[in-house]
């Protein structure tokens, strides 16, 4: 036995290398026989401590065996020769470069010693010396750390203080060497644990992790890591991932809450924590006295079971005697089924687990939360952005595991400002004092709440969650989890720059939907990889759903990117379960290779979010397993677990009204048993009412539920799947349609140049080059036979009416107007009815696209029915098809079988002269990508979730700009329309009812120009609503072409203006008509007879009007249009020929004049509308000053006396009215 025990000297390494190993060991130095009992050196000690590094370097690390350290533990070389050697280097000594050099020696000996065992494959060396290493390096640990002549980590540092002192540009290899040696130096004595298989050796507490922070903090470690942490990127750069792995060995497993308590706080958790210890003993002591054996029951019992299959089983014990309840349950505990586990790697304890609580003393507590304290306010930025930009370039110095411990350090961090937060909230609070906690708000933690880092975060979650690393899952999840504490934190937070940058960190974490899928996916995908990676997925997807809750009710028109795949794929997949009774791939909905290509590239869309749709993705079974997996260990949960996994049922149960997913066996019986079992909560427990009213509901739910489903009772047994929740639901299994889909409706490219003949060519053309001869076989002698049967209809139907008009009766001529003859035929033949050969021409009828517009274009359409655009769809040749047209359909089939169609440009090819019929009225965001140049996707288009949206308006009515507001009208011009409607509606009682019919014709011809001149315009104006790419492209011609333009238009007007200015002064010379009747004869043209002239805002008849009535103003209006001359032609002339006059009027002359003299008046009301006098006032006022001017009405048009009026700007030009002059 004393051989095989691997704690003592090992028999299995050879002789020769335990003999040098020892010898070297010797020459190295001892102590000293005087009472002093110092360390001496032996004369070589640098040599020797050089052939040490040797042998560790050349024999263990080159044959990858642990022989060399197996016997340096042996003969105890850390602590009874390194150590000492350190300690005889005073600590205020100065210049001894003999003993920096000699103290470097020993720890490039202590770092390989000390370096953490981790083989990836295990030998037989390997499991004979790890035991006893591990050992080793315990006691290596408890010496470093408690050495009692001198601070061994304070003299490791001294060695790399003369690098450390130096600018980073001036340090060369050997300084960065020493650096890091002394850095790892500190990770191995910061990884060094008790091993929980191994003896003990009495140094739990020496190597304890509070022991190593109280060590860390007194002998300056501490100061250094913050010093080089604050200088990150600056004095250092590659010592970040040794930083790292420090830190993490330093707070793994530690309770951040338990840090910020204070004296107070602490003592009511320890009571707490004993009082839950206690109350734990009371319950197991009152369960022990239900079936404690009594005085006056001594004996044991033993009783037989007779199961159903005439089984037996044993059960011992009188409390099987009270009732078989007790008795039934006593066997159950008896059943036991060794599951085989399934050994995995990654749940291994190791060094690097970070589930398992750690347990710090008082001192040691508040040690760490300073320092922690300090680094996040001075070290924490440089160190995590430094860390962050390595992980992005994938730096060679990182190792797979750092990944993990950084995120974990991230994770940890971000929670101890938030618990600093908290405490320091509640501190002033409980102080009644108002302080400023942070001015700079959430600066200190900014590295992380970049899109930098979230991108990183969710590759690495999604690469792990590929790779089933669900440790470093676990730690990326815990990350995410304080990422979105902390946004939660800032949202909520007084300073609205935090809010601010809370609302956009939501908006884009919140905008992928796959961010979304993989929480779902988390959740769902827990299967025993461990309580630690339990908790953290429940609460990412906790915490994930109540942030997008809350977010999503603040945010109502939240976008949210959405993947789809592309219809490509779809189409081949469909294909390729079709080929076997189809005979072809190609046929089912066969588009253009361009259309296919873009549908690949197109598969991100933007849709908006609806919670209810994301939510009810949570709503499924294997995401109530999960949570049913953590509630199952419900005596160990604390009260923020307990609370999370009855928030998630709730939710299940009654928010979403799937409280038939908890209605299985096992999850009532653990709810029971949650409540009333004997191993229930305690009543006292916070959470106790809570769950105890959950579960009263829910069983009341489910009585009722089996009393309307009775076979919810078998199913009970099993999981939930989708039809039988929807059986259990509704009482019915649920129907689907089947229905095919029809492929899109093809045209062919530019179908406006080529005629019919050459557009059947195409399409032959494509339909041979696809082998699908016997497609146009068929086409060509169906419309054969039509051509032959509607030639002879037409002939007999010629025949019929040369026969009508013979036997017409001979006193024909005597009648003035010819009589119809009742017999002649005027119904079209009937419909031809097209029946598919074969069965491939019937499936080529509804789903092969090219097939359906040769038939199309022949003449071939589809009958209007139920089952139009089915696959029952009935295809006919209509009646009103003539024998020419099939005829020359017939020859364009066999001109273009015999000779196919060739393109004019040989890069082309036949089938990319097709393309989708574009619908205007239903155009939608795929229609727009497939249009015929090519063009991307609107931008703005986007996938709705919530239901009643019809799409995007047609283009027409979404990009045309609308009309000019129509101005105010005046009240003189509101009476006149009331005047005119009156005597319309008189003489429409006298008038014949074929003028008046023509007379509304005609209004409606004026009406439909002056529409489709109106959108002429707007389109004109459409096309310059763009922002061009540049606002620096000229055009030379375009510049002398505008100005010339303008010249012309410029000396237009003064011609204009001097003709004006001309007639108005021959008018004013000849003018001698009597004021008084001039005054009389104008009034009452404005109340009764001017009510005929013409109108300027609606539509009347003017064919009654005389041609010299009608005024000047629309021409000057026309041309006075800043742009070419066409626009003179938007608005149709409406004045009647010249020689129409009226006949009632005898005073024809005046009539003319005092028409003009109003409509003059009517145009200075439009100049003048600025005024604070009302337009009424204006006008009558005019015409009676006008009494007193002396112009005769009889001979020339009046000349009214005009008020300022205002000058016109159009397109940034002032214009001056024509009848300003």
């Amino acid at each position: 036995m004393q051989e095989e025990n691997p704690f003592t000297k090992s028999k299995t390494i050879d002789p020769e290398v335990r003999a040098y190993v020892y010898s070297l060991v010797n020459a190295l130095g001892g102590t000293t026989s005087d009472e002093s009992g110092r360390y001496a050196l032996g004369d070589d000690a640098l040599a020797v401590l050089r052939d040490l590094k040797r042998w560790l370097k050349l024999y263990d690390e080159k044959t990858n065996r642990l022989d060399v350290a197996r016997c340096l533990a042996e003969a105890n070389l850390v602590r009874g020769d390194l150590l000492p050697i350190i300690a005889t280097w005073k600590e205020n000594g100065q210049n001894e470069k003999s003993k920096a050099r000699i103290a470097l020696a020993c720890l490039e000996i202590l770092v390989p010693l000390t370096w953490p065992l981790e083989h990836e494959e295990m030998t037989a060396n390997h499991h004979r010396h790890t035991p006893y290493i591990l050992q080793a390096q315990v006691k290596y640990k408890a010496g470093v750390l408690h050495w009692d002549t001198t601070s061994v980590l304070r003299q490791a540092i001294r060695t790399a203080l003369p690098a450390l002192a130096m600018r980073r540009d001036q340090r060369t290899a050997r300084d960065d060497g020493i650096i890091k040696l002394m850095l790892y130096f500190i990770r191995n004595i910061a990884a060094i644990r008790q091993v929980p298989n191994l003896p003990s050796q009495g140094l739990d507490h020496e190597v304890s992790r509070s022991a190593t922070i109280e060590a860390f903090r007194a002998q300056d470690v501490f100061a250094l890591l913050l010093t080089m942490c604050s200088n990150m990127g600056e004095d250092f750069n590659l010592e970040d991932v040794i930083i790292l792995e420090i830190l993490f060995n330093l707070i793994k497993g530690v309770d951040v809450e338990k840090l910020w308590m204070n004296e107070t706080q602490k003592k009511e958790s320890n009571i707490s924590d004993l009082k839950a210890i206690l109350d734990a003993e009371a319950n197991m002591h009152r369960e022990a006295k239900k079936n404690a054996p009594t005085r006056h029951g001594r004996f044991g019992t033993m009783i037989w079971v007779k199961q159903d299959n005439h089984s037996m089983k044993a059960v011992s014990g009188q409390d099987n005697l009270k009732d078989d309840q007790t008795a039934l349950f006593n066997i159950d505990n008896t059943k036991k089924w060794n599951k085989p586990l399934q050994r995995r790697k990654d749940l291994e304890h190791s060094i690097h687990d970070f589930d398992l609580k750690e347990h710090l003393t008082g001192t040691a507590s508040e040690q760490l939360r300073n320092f922690a304290e300090e680094f996040l306010d001075s070290g924490f930025n440089p160190l995590i952005t430094h860390l962050r930009k390595a992980i992005e370039r994938e730096a060679e110095r990182l190792l797979p595991i750092n990944y993990r411990q950084f995120f974990y350090v991230v994770a940890w961090f971000l929670k101890a400002e938030r618990v600093r937060r908290e405490r320091k909230q509640k501190d002033a609070k409980s102080a009644k004092t108002v302080q400023n906690f942070d001015p700079e708000g959430y600066a200190l933690v900014a590295a992380v709440l970049n899109q930098e880092t979230f991108i990183t975060l969710n590759r690495y979650m999604q690469m792990s969650y590929d790779d089933k690393s669900w440790q470093d899952l676990n730690s990326s999840m815990r990350c995410f989890t304080e990422i979105l504490h902390t946004i939660q934190d800032m949202a909520q937070s007084p300073l609205e720059e935090d809010q601010d940058i809370a609302e956009n960190i939501q908006n884009r974490i919140f905008y992928e939907e796959t961010t979304h899928d993989r929480i779902i996916s988390l959740l769902k995908g827990y299967k025993d990889q461990g309580l630690g990676y339990l908790d953290a997925c429940t609460e990412l997807a906790h915490v994930f759903l109540r942030l997008l809750e809350r977010y999503s009710k603040d945010n109502v028109d939240l976008q949210i990117r959405s993947k789809r795949r592309a219809r490509r794929k779809q189409k081949e997949a469909t294909q390729k379960q079709q080929s076997e009774h189809q005979g072809s791939e190609q046929d089912d909905g066969e588009e253009s290779e361009h259309e296919d290509v873009m549908d690949v590239v197109q598969v991100s869309k933007e849709r908006k979010f609806d919670f209810k749709r994301f939510a009810a993705k949570f709503v499924s079974q294997p995401s109530v397993d999960t949570f049913v997996a953590l509630l199952k260990f419900y005596k160990d949960l604390t009260l923020e677990q307990l609370k999370r996994v009855h928030r998630f049922l709730y939710r299940v149960a009654f928010k979403q009204e799937q409280a038939v997913l908890l209605y299985r066996v096992d999850i009532i019986a653990l709810l029971y048993r949650l409540i009333e079992g004997p191993e229930s909560l305690p009543k006292k427990h916070e959470m106790y009412g809570e769950w105890s009213e959950f579960t009263k509901q829910l069983f009341r739910k489910l009585f009722k539920k089996i009393d309307q489903r009775p076979e919810l009772v078998v199913e009970m047994l099993f999981s939930k799947i989708s039809a039988t929740l929807y059986y259990l639901e509704y009482g019915h299994d649920k129907t689907t349609s089947t229905t095919a889909r029809a492929p899109a409706e093809l045209e062919v490219n530019s179908s406006v140049t080529r005629d019919r003949n050459e557009q059947i060519g195409i399409v032959v053309t494509i339909l041979l080059r696809d082998d699908k001869k016997e497609l146009v076989d068929w086409v060509k002698k169906n419309v054969s036979s039509a051509y032959e049967e509607r030639r002879a209809w037409e002939a007999e139907a010629e025949a019929r009416r040369a026969d009508a008009e013979t036997a017409a009766p001979a006193s024909e001529s005597e009648v003035t107007e010819p009589q119809p003859v009742v017999d002649m035929p005027a119904a079209q033949p009937s419909y031809i009815t097209l029946r598919a050969d074969t069965e491939d021409v019937r499936i080529a009828m509804f789903k092969n696209a090219r097939f359906k517009l040769m038939m199309k274009l022949v003449g071939f359409a589809q009958k209007d029915d139920e089952h139009t655009d089915t696959s029952d769809a009935t295809w006919i040749i209509p009646s009103f098809i003539t024998a020419s047209h099939l005829e020359e359909s017939k020859a364009a089939i066999n001109q273009y079988t015999f000779a196919q169609w060739q393109p004019q440009n040989e890069d082309d090819v036949p089938e990319d002269m097709l393309r989708r019929v574009r619908k205007e009225s239903t155009r939608t965001s795929h229609d727009y990508a497939d249009d015929a140049e090519g063009g991307e996707a609107r931008r703005d288009a986007f996938i709705n979730d919530s239901e009643g949206d019809d799409g995007p308006l047609p283009e027409e009515e979404e990009f045309l700009f609308p009309d000019n507001p129509r101005k105010r009208r005046s009240a003189l011009e509101r009476l006149k329309d009331k005047r005119k409607a009156k005597k319309r509606k008189r003489g429409s009682d006298n008038e014949d009812g074929a003028e008046d019919s023509e007379d509304e014709a005609v209004r409606e011809e004026r009406r439909r120009r002056r529409k489709e001149a109106a959108a002429a315009r707007r389109r004109k104006f459409k096309s310059e609503a763009f922002i061009r790419d540049s606002d620096d492209e000229t055009d030379e011609e375009a510049d002398k072409l505008f100005f010339a333009r303008e010249a012309e238009i410029r000396q237009k007007h003064d011609k204009k203006v001097k003709m004006q200015m001309a007639v108005s002064s021959s008018t004013a010379k000849d003018s001698d008509f009597d004021a008084s009747e001039r005054k009389r004869r104008a009034m009452a043209r404005l109340r009764g007879d001017a009510d005929e002239d013409r109108d300027v805002d609606m539509d009347q008849d003017e064919n009654s009007l005389p041609a010299s009535s009608q005024p000047k103003r629309r021409q000057r209006e026309r041309s006075s249009v800043i742009g070419s001359d066409d626009d003179e032609d938007d608005t149709p002339p409406s004045s009647p020929p010249a020689g129409e006059t009226s006949e009632d009027d005898p005073d024809d002359d005046v009539g003319k004049k005092a028409k003009n003299h109003i409509l003059k008046e009517l145009a200075q009301a439009r100049t003048a509308a600025t005024k604070p006098r009302s337009k009424m006032a204006d006008r009558l006022g005019t015409v009676e000053n006008d009494s007193s001017s002396d112009v005769d009405v009889e001979d020339e048009d009046i000349v009214i006396s005009k008020a300022t009026s205002l000058r016109r700007n159009r397109g940034g030009f002032v214009l001056d009215d024509d009848d300003d002059e």
